[in-house]
């Protein structure tokens, strides 16, 4: 994935701030930036969703940006969630360097375990990757990311929808008073910075992007028999489906051919 962001990205801001005496880590942000190049996007390649899974897509990218925000700047995530009614998984994944996050739906060939599943995916440096899976409860995405936290990062947290597109989560540090947490209302958020004591300890910026290219999905194409080859090309250009951000490309089989030719032997 390139490591370029386009100037013409519009970008959320999404502030990081210590809640202190209650011992929890706040990260708040307005979304319609991100919203806005999302339905960019869905618009340039076509793609259509009903007003439900749209919601459920959008609550899913704001979901993993502020919890990217939350996490340590080389951390790179991937969430899947799995639901059976309605039968479909999420998927979304992003990074803080740059600060981007990109998603898709996957509504066929969905494997119906009759039960609800986050699947989560951490990559750091060097290091291997995470993973860990939990079964959640009803279809909110946002309730589901409250119970991953929950039960795999064993941290209670909390996530606020508020006006114009406005999202709060606060998370238990050591020592968090969950008590105060746990019976926080949409009406304390709004006056918490009266209430409460917050320290700003830094400000990350995220945008909607997938970063991909018709010559960055060559590479799937090239562990495919000649066979299939030919008959993906058989009119001369391929379709390919991105299994990122599901944008479209229409590929001509020349560029494939030069893309291969370049490739080490």
């Amino acid at each position: 994935m390139s490591q370029m962001l386009s100037p013409d990205l519009s970008s959320t801001e999404i502030r990081c701030y210590f809640v202190r005496k209650r011992n929890c880590l706040l990260v708040r942000g307005r979304f319609s930036p991100i919203y806005m190049d999302y339905y960019l996007h869905l618009m340039q390649h076509g793609i259509k969703h009903t007003d439900r899974l749209d919601g459920m897509l959008k609550d899913s990218l704001t979901g993993i940006a502020l919890h990217l925000a939350s996490r340590p700047h080389d951390e790179v995530c991937a969430w899947t969630i799995n639901l059976s009614d309605p039968l479909l998984n999420i998927f979304v994944t992003g990074a803080t360097v740059p600060g981007r996050v990109t998603g898709r739906l996957f509504t066929e060939d969905v494997k119906d375990t009759g039960k609800s599943l986050f699947i989560a995916q951490t990559t750091r440096g060097q290091q291997q990757p995470r993973q860990s899976m939990i079964e959640f409860q009803g279809t909110d995405v946002l309730s589901a990311v409250e119970q991953f936290y929950t039960q795999s990062e064993q941290r209670l947290t909390r996530i606020f929808r508020l006006d114009d597109e406005d999202f709060v989560q606060i998370s238990a540090e050591p020592d968090a008073d969950e008590e105060w947490l746990a019976g926080l209302t949409d009406a304390d958020i709004l006056t918490l910075d009266q209430a409460e004591h917050l320290t700003l300890l830094e400000t990350r910026t995220y945008v909607f992007d997938c970063g991909c290219t018709a010559d960055r999905m060559f590479p799937m194409l090239s562990r495919l028999s000649e066979e299939d080859l030919d008959f993906i090309f058989e009119d001369g250009s391929a379709t390919i489906t991105c299994p990122r951000c599901a944008a479209i490309f229409h590929a001509p089989k020349s560029d494939f051919v030069e893309w291969k030719a370049r490739q080490p032997a």
